[in-house]
């Protein structure tokens, strides 16, 4: 069909061409216009159609190239990336945490802390300071605590320390002072021999606590414990069982290691 198409036209081309050099003498210059334009026109058609539209190009098709052996190496294992930027971020998050973990507070602090800023402490040395519970005991022996001399050094930085305790003779107080002195105590804190108190009675030891007044007390009887809880502001009681019932001024615990948290 197209070719039949092309031929008609180019006979009506001739044709046309023949008709004009036949009339031309007898147009006038708007009908000679007039008919070039359409002759224009039919002779660009004419050739639209003479060219056959030519088939799109394909693009040719770009050679892959085996990459390398060390992208080989990246590929075959995709995971190889991401875990390195998974460590890294890991390492990052590492010296983050430790630049923001909290800071372990000091002994010190802690003493100073669980102590509620108190300036002045009374405390009993058998069971607590000592490691006899009993004055028939101190009448042999006196052994201090090892566990508690940081403890003791700390509060003497903040606050009048003051000991006591019931004794049945001068030999127990010499053997209890003697004994405090070898481990130190009056060298290398703020506490001095005339702050050890002794009696022979717990009347006696109710009676120092009362007239030092005291920001805290530490005692092991409980008897003690509940008279002071009127005039005392604070007090500890050492005891290996916690009280049913106690006043809100009284905390209780195993031992003073464990109150100020060295256990």
């Amino acid at each position: 069909m197209a070719d039949h198409s092309k031929d008609d036209i180019f006979q009506l081309i001739k044709k046309f061409g023949a008709f004009l050099t036949l009339k031309f003498n007898n147009l006038d210059s708007r009908s000679i216009g007039a008919i070039a334009g359409l002759a224009v026109a039919i002779v660009f058609t004419w050739r639209l159609l003479r060219s056959p539209s030519e088939p799109q190009r394909r693009q040719p098709k770009r050679e892959i190239t085996a990459p390398s052996n060390s992208g080989l190496a990246n590929h075959s294992n995709p995971n190889l990336i991401s875990t390195g930027v998974s460590s890294q971020d890991s390492s990052a998050q590492n010296v983050i945490d430790e630049l923001f973990q909290p800071v372990k507070p000091t002994l010190g602090q802690i003493v100073k802390q669980r102590l509620s800023d108190g300036r002045k402490v009374t405390c009993r040395l058998l069971g607590v300071i000592l490691e006899e519970s009993t004055p028939e005991e101190l009448q042999k022996q006196a052994t201090v605590r090892s566990s508690v001399l940081e403890i003791l050094l700390e509060i003497t930085k903040f606050c009048d320390l003051y000991l006591m305790e019931i004794v049945l003779d001068d030999e127990s107080e010499k053997r209890v002072l003697a004994a405090l002195e070898d481990a130190g105590i009056f060298t290398s804190g703020g506490l001095i021999k005339d702050k050890v108190l002794f009696c022979s009675t717990e009347t006696g030891r109710t009676s120092f606590v009362r007239q030092l007044e005291p920001d805290w007390h530490i005692d092991t009887n409980p008897e003690i414990i509940h008279q002071l809880s009127r005039f005392i502001r604070y007090q500890l009681y050492i005891a290996s069982v916690k009280p049913e019932r106690s006043a809100g001024n009284i905390l209780s615990s195993p031992s003073l290691e464990e109150f100020f948290g060295c256990v």
